[in-house]
């Protein structure tokens, strides 16, 4: 039993450091390529590694401490040159998403805290669409592609929504760089500063009043109604008039 244990642990330890050289070789990957477009990308990294390092070693100076200081220095110029490095990977795979259609919905996807996220909700073949996020603000809804087919896709789903959720506020944004639209860069930050509204439990009851109300339309038959069933519903509008 030991010795399957033993061998137990030493199999997940190979595994993590597996993971760990795995996520290791994917970040080099990203840097060379992020170097490669962004020839900017390493003097910063240099500059603010060098810089937070100097700053954290003459503060260290002013009570006789900066050698004590310098590995704290260091620690915190890496951090920093990680964070910029971070920054401008995120800002260039903006740059080269925004316009493609789905663009909103990646974002959406990639969105930090608790939000309930169901992407398309209505759309178009010219691949506008809208998307539904459900999170403490209340309903957000976030449209993309042409803002004239947009417009109307976002007027049908606040209505159909509005139906369910009562006095929840529901938010409308149209992704894009056109006047009173929001640009993609900035989805993530414009919909993080939306007021807090409602609590958990209005989260879940909102989400499963609008899930029921999409499986409902899903159990929709698809196509034209057959003659049989035309005729019935006639003949019982019939009966009813009487």
């Amino acid at each position: 039993m030991a010795k399957e244990d033993k061998a137990a642990k030493k199999a997940a330890a190979k595994e993590r450091r597996k993971a760990a050289r795995g996520r290791f070789k994917q970040i080099l990957e990203v840097f060379k390529m992020q170097r490669r477009e962004d020839k900017l990308l390493l003097p910063l990294m240099l500059g603010v590694f060098l810089g937070v390092t100097a700053v954290v070693f003459l503060l260290g100076m002013i009570w006789g401490l900066h050698w004590v200081f310098l590995p704290v220095g260091l620690a915190f110029g890496l951090l920093g040159a990680v964070i910029l490095f971070g920054r401008r990977v995120q800002s260039s795979v903006y740059r080269k998403a925004d316009g493609q259609p789905g663009a909103a919905g990646w974002a959406l996807d990639n969105l930090r805290g608790r939000w309930v996220l169901t992407q398309a909700v209505s759309g178009t073949a010219q691949l506008d669409a809208v998307h539904r996020l459900i999170g403490r603000p209340g309903v957000v809804l976030v449209g993309e592609g042409a803002p004239h087919r947009v417009k109307s896709l976002m007027a049908q789903e606040k209505k159909r929504v509005a139906r369910l959720v009562g006095d929840t506020p529901i938010y409308e944004i149209v992704v894009g760089n056109e006047e009173n639209q929001v640009p993609l860069a900035k989805l993530q930050q414009r919909i993080t500063k939306l007021p807090r509204n409602i609590g958990p439990a209005q989260i879940d009851a909102i989400e499963n009043r609008l899930a029921a109300l999409a499986n409902r339309g899903n159990a929709m038959p698809k196509g034209p109604m057959p003659q049989g069933a035309k005729m019935r519903n006639v003949q019982r509008a019939v009966r009813r008039a009487r």
